[in-house]
Formats: C-alpha cells, structure tokens, sequence
C-alpha cells in the first residue's frame, strides 16, 4: 500500500471505530453480543478490512473481545473489572482537576452550555443523549488539563464503563442528583476551586459506582 492508501484507510478504520463505540455504548450493540464483520461493513458503507482494522484498534482499548476462529464480541465487565475502572477514575481524574487552570470565559461558558444540554436531555427522559452529553461535559473540563496522557486514558475507562450506567439514570432521583452536582462542579470550576472539584466528583462518582456495582453483582451470582 502506498501512503496516500494507508492514509486513506487509517481515516475509514477511524471513522468505523468512532461508529462502533457509538454503537456500544449508547446500546445498541450491548455487552457479550457478537459483532459481524460483514454487518458493520453494509452499515458504515465500507469493506470488511477497515472494520477489522477498526475491530483491532477497539480491541486493543478493551471495548470489545477477540477469540480466535470465533470473532469479536462487545466487551463484558464482571465486578472486578468495573470496580478496578473506578478505582484507576479515582485516581486519575483527582490528578486531572488539580491540573486545571482557571477557566476563560469562553471555557466557561461552553462548560456551562453543556450541562444545560445534559439538563434538557434528563428533563425529556432521554437516557442515551443525557449520557453522551454528560461525557461531553465532563471532558470539556478534563480537555483543558496538560495532563493529555491521562486525560486519553480517562475517556477509554469512561467509555468501557459508560454501557453499564443507563440503568442508574433511570431513576429520577439519580438524574436529578447528577444534574445538582454538575451545577456545584461548574461553581467550584468557576473559581478554579479545584481541591473542591476533586471532592465533588468523588461523591458524583459514587452513585453510578453503587448501583452498576450491584447490579454486576448480582449478575454474577
């Protein structure tokens, strides 16, 4: 291949990648179903060797599982594997917020816009948007860090964690504290408060921790 062709095809196994984790974790492709080469093909319009290349790539981040002459299936966590993800959170995103510098207004400002998008989502009942949308805001935040090693490693945790979470917001009461807590992270992110930030987004961490915790749990007995 030449280098224009890798080029090309890096851009399509790209795009099929950013296609299949869309697919994984807003649901549609839910944790232990197969995943068929030729499907994802007709879907994203392309031939099955960016699929594999992109199959490899999310395989190697630990979104999906490769057994040999069986294929690929959508990543499953057990107990252990989520409770090791929220512990490397914990002590990544601790580093991450003290990192922060005070934000422009700019910052800020889109910050704060995308809560309100988080907000709209929940107040529809719309659980696949509010949790993409909560990632986003989030990340705004994280995106500022010059930690950008750990702030990578924070999105593929968040991403292999964020199947297992839509059970949590269902609840009302859990989608209304979500939002509470974003707008005390907004407050402290204003005043570049970030010792307050680290201990807000333990406890925010904490609920989803608890209920997709339990629900492993009791999946595995």
């Amino acid at each position: 291949m030449t280098i224009d062709s890798d080029r090309t095809m890096g851009k399509v196994s790209g795009r099929v990648v950013g296609g299949i984790e869309h697919l994984i974790v807003t649901g549609e492709l839910l944790p232990g179903q197969p995943i068929r080469q030729e499907l994802m093909a007709q879907r994203f319009g392309v031939s099955r060797l960016p699929v594999r290349e992109a199959l490899r790539q999310l395989a190697a981040s630990g979104l999906v599982s490769h057994e040999p002459n069986v294929g690929y299936t959508v990543a499953r966590l057990n107990k252990t594997d989520f409770d090791q993800i929220y512990l490397m959170r914990s002590l990544l995103e601790r580093e991450v917020l003290l990192s922060l510098p005070k934000p422009d207004d700019i910052t800020l400002a889109e910050v704060v816009r995308l809560g309100t998008d988080v907000s709209d989502s929940a107040a529809h009942d719309d659980i696949v948007t509010m949790r993409l949308r909560n990632q986003n805001f989030h990340f705004a935040m994280f995106g500022q860090s010059p930690l950008t090693l750990i702030v990578a490693e924070l999105r593929r945790l968040w991403t292999m964690a964020m199947p297992y979470h839509a059970a949590y917001l269902h609840d009302p009461a859990a989608r209304a504290r979500v939002l509470a807590e974003h707008d005390q992270i907004v407050d402290a992110y204003a005043t570049n408060d970030t010792t307050r930030m680290v201990e807000l987004m333990n406890l925010h961490r904490e609920g989803g921790e608890a209920s997709t915790g339990l629900m492993l749990q009791g999946g595995s007995q």
